[in-house]
């Protein structure tokens, strides 16, 4: 037998099976005819895309939504060719043409982009697949209620003439994940008047959408054809008004962790880390943990950073540097390669996603997708019992 290599310095470790059961907690909160479109965008928020639409497919998910053409034709390339792929962040200039070649549903916000879908199309001898966003109320993407109409008459031409189908509208909340927030009902409300303009003009979309993780949770009137999960598939709540990941059934699929590099003592008065924020008080003894903010540490959670170490929840002492931060161990005095955990699921008393959200005065989100690509990923199935 050979001895099992020790674990890197520092990991992200992916737990596959709780992704497949949020997967499919998820689908149980809506009704049988509601697709469900796993959210992969920005390498499945930190999480690795190509592993997490496979896992999600195999959960029970019928398509993958990302964000840019070049994820969308990385998981086609990769060899995710037989479900529907949804990119709805397109700029001019992008490569239309490859989206149609690869089947790609794409996202169409104004003229100038259902002109140059028709370009590429034309070049291409393909039918274009794409989907009208409708701009309800949240003002980022999206064709404004003022434009619709221009939008979806040419959108319908081009479908008559075959150059494009048109296999969805759709739309994204702006407050969905604050309860009763009162844009809300109004952009159900405006989504709903525009379906109804599109369908009387004569569109028949495969699919219509508006539901993001928090209302896929919450808003059971907004699931229409298809809900798009991503926070919430890997996790992490949406929100803490929504509840704990706990509280809404699901489990957090990264921890990140890292043996410590050094354990040493020093006196009282000693400074810690760039500008001395951190002195201590009295003799003790300073544990170093191998990742900073290069690794997707955040500098803001300085000095408030929370961090599991020997069985005791220790706090970032000092700055958060590029490559390390310190923890004030109080005296204890664990072997060099100890395990740091940062964050995981927050079963074995160890900090989540959301503590560390607190600690910088951001979002869960933020923490997860931000850890950097020098921190391995370590795939973990906890369903099956195996790495």
């Amino acid at each position: 037998m050979t001895e099992a290599p020790p674990p890197p310095r520092a990991r992200a470790e992916i737990d596959l099976g709780a992704l497949r059961a949020n997967v499919r907690a998820l689908r149980a909160r809506v009704a049988p005819h509601v697709r469900v479109m796993a959210v992969v965008k920005a390498d499945a928020y930190g999480h690795g895309a190509l592993r997490c639409a496979r896992a999600a497919l195999e959960a029970g998910a019928d398509w993958l939504g990302t964000a840019t053409p070049h994820e969308a034709l990385a998981l086609r390339a990769a060899g995710i060719t037989d479900v529907p792929v949804m990119c709805w962040l397109w700029t001019s200039g992008d490569p239309w043409d490859q989206g149609i070649e690869a089947g790609i549903d794409m996202s169409v916000s104004g003229m100038w982009a259902l002109e140059e879908v028709v370009r590429a199309a034309k070049a291409v001898g393909k039918t274009a697949r794409v989907q009208l966003k409708a701009d309800t109320g949240l003002g980022r993407n999206g064709c404004r209620p003022a434009d619709w109409p221009e939008l979806v008459g040419a959108a319908l031409k081009a479908e008559v003439d075959g150059l494009v189908k048109v296999t969805g509208l759709w739309s994204h909340f702006a407050c969905a994940d604050e309860p009763h927030h009162p844009s809300i009902a109004a952009q159900l409300g405006v989504f709903r008047k525009m379906l109804d303009h599109a369908e009387r003009a004569g569109a028949r979309p495969e699919v219509r959408h508006i539901a993001n993780s928090s209302a896929t949770l919450t808003l059971p009137e907004a699931h229409f054809d298809l809900v798009r999960p991503g926070i919430a598939m890997y996790g992490v709540s949406p929100s803490p008004e929504l509840g704990t990941s706990a509280e809404l059934g699901l489990r957090p699929v990264m921890s990140l962790k890292a043996g410590v590099a050094l354990v040493k003592q020093v006196p009282a008065g000693h400074g810690v880390s760039y500008g001395h924020h951190y002195v201590t008080g009295e003799a003790t003894t300073l544990g170093l943990v191998p990742l900073g903010y290069a690794d997707g540490v955040p500098r803001h959670a300085s000095g408030r950073g929370p961090v599991l170490v020997d069985g005791r929840v220790r706090t970032v002492a000092g700055r958060v540097a590029m490559d390390q931060f310190v923890v004030d161990l109080g005296g204890d005095a664990p072997k060099p390669g100890t395990e740091a955990v940062l964050f995981g699921p927050g079963d074995g008393g160890e900090p989540t996603a959301e503590d560390w959200a607190v600690a910088a005065d951001t979002i869960a989100y933020e923490i997860v997708t931000r850890i950097g690509a020098r921190v391995p990923r370590v795939v973990v199935d906890a369903a099956e019992g195996h790495t």
